[in-house]
């Protein structure tokens, strides 16, 4: 036995014979016994539960489980993080337009049939779930192909400025190249534009002006692509300009393109493979034509400087919730700028909806969408002091609510200089 614990007991032996003196001593000691006891247990917990974080957040299994258990999860479900982290940091120029032109996020439609909004050109396709998402899932064959089903057999309804966006899910499997092609076409019956994409490269084909010659031109996106998930593809045109977008990172930027007045979308492929799309959006306007020599002032400050305010239909979230889509973020990376560069200026953040729905869901719908905005703001260092978040539900429509160019109008973001 050490002297330090000799001096210990010794020590309890002489306190044992003082009576109530003593006993009121080792009560003292029992509790800081116990204390002890406890802070090493809660200590041990909290750091358990921030290993446990920070595995979820890197979607790595702890170096406790064996390595084989750790490579299988790996290679089975690779994390989004691991994925991102080896590209660059996207900074978007993409606008989408405000004025849809043709609309299908698939959630009323029916398991297995064929979709409503579309015409059949060529093969099959059906309604299915993948992944979370109502989707069109392109059946077995080559060159399988559907278009709009627009009024009228409408082959001319492209405008001189749009945007057109789809999501599209690529496999993870070996021996399936995910495949799909936007096809641009002209409707005297010329030749074609179309962009090709792959699981690890995008390929063009477009048409100049002239229609006789053609752009051509290819590109790795296999560092941009989430395999065994939900991508989001972005096309836009402005009377000669064309730039293509593969989650938000430009990949083509052409600047002197012929028109186009129609699309249809299809994917290649041989038996057993099946792609799936969804949420395709149509729409007129977009960003402005690149010119050097145009005035410098942003879309935000000049909007502000005229009216008061900046509206916007580009702030976008899934349906009937308040989390933003990850294209939203351009915009209001353009707002945040703004502000940083006005940091004494308050805003009030106004949410609005269509009148889809009943009140008692729309108003605080609404407002958490403004609160969400707020908070993503604050994230791109916007002085939160500033910024008052307001639902306004479907109160205050700007356009006729009994169309769907006119409710995409009324489902909008107001930055209101205060």
């Amino acid at each position: 036995m050490n002297t330090k614990k000799l001096s210990i007991i010794v020590g309890l032996l002489i306190l044992a014979t003082t009576g109530v003196n003593a006993q009121s001593f080792l009560n003292r000691l029992r509790d800081r016994a116990v204390n002890a006891v406890t802070n090493t247990i809660e200590n041990k917990v909290e750091n358990a539960a921030q290993e446990a974080a920070e595995e979820a957040l890197s979607g790595k299994k702890s170096n406790k489980n064996n390595d084989s258990e750790e490579e299988a999860y790996e290679e089975e479900a690779p994390s989004k993080q691991q994925k991102t982290a080896k590209g660059e940091e996207v900074k978007s120029d993409f606008v989408a337009g405000t004025t849809v032109i043709f609309q299908d996020d698939l959630a009323r439609e029916k398991m297995g049939e064929f979709p409503s909004k579309w015409d059949l050109i060529e093969n099959n396709v059906e309604v299915a779930r993948m992944n979370g998402k109502m989707a069109i899932k392109f059946e077995h064959g080559s060159n399988t192909e559907i278009t709009p089903l627009l009024e009228n057999d409408n082959k001319k309804y492209l405008p001189e400025v749009y945007s057109l966006e789809f999501d599209f899910f690529v496999t993870g499997k070996e021996d399936h190249t995910s495949a799909y092609k936007l096809v641009l076409h002209p409707a005297d019956g010329g030749d074609d534009s179309d962009v090709f994409i792959g699981r690890e490269n995008l390929n063009w084909r477009i048409m100049k002006p002239n229609g006789d010659d053609y752009v051509e031109g290819n590109a790795s996106i296999e560092d941009m692509i989430e395999v065994n998930d939900w991508n989001h593809f972005a096309l836009s045109f402005n009377k000669r300009a064309l730039k293509v977008y593969v989650n938000n990172k430009r990949f083509i930027n052409i600047p002197n393109a012929k028109a186009m007045d129609w699309f249809s979308v299809c994917t290649e492929f041989w038996e057993d493979h099946i792609d799936y799309i969804t949420n395709i959006r149509l729409a007129k306007g977009g960003g402005e034509l690149y010119d050097r020599d145009a005035q410098t002032m942003t879309a935000v400050e000049k909007a502000i400087a005229e009216t008061g305010k900046f509206v916007t239909n580009n702030i976008l979230f899934d349906t009937g919730k308040a989390t933003l889509k990850a294209e939203s973020m351009a915009e209001i990376q353009k707002v945040a700028d703004y502000m940083k560069k006005n940091p004494s200026a308050r805003f009030e953040v106004q949410g609005h909806t269509d009148n889809q729905g009943s009140d008692a869901v729309n108003d605080p719908l609404s407002q958490q969408r403004a609160e969400a905005i707020v908070k993503a703001l604050e994230g791109l260092g916007v002085d939160g002091f500033n910024l008052k978040a307001v639902g306004k539900g479907s109160h205050e429509p700007v356009a006729d609510n009994k169309t769907e160019a006119g409710r995409a109008k009324n489902r909008r973001v107001e930055f209101i200089k205060r």
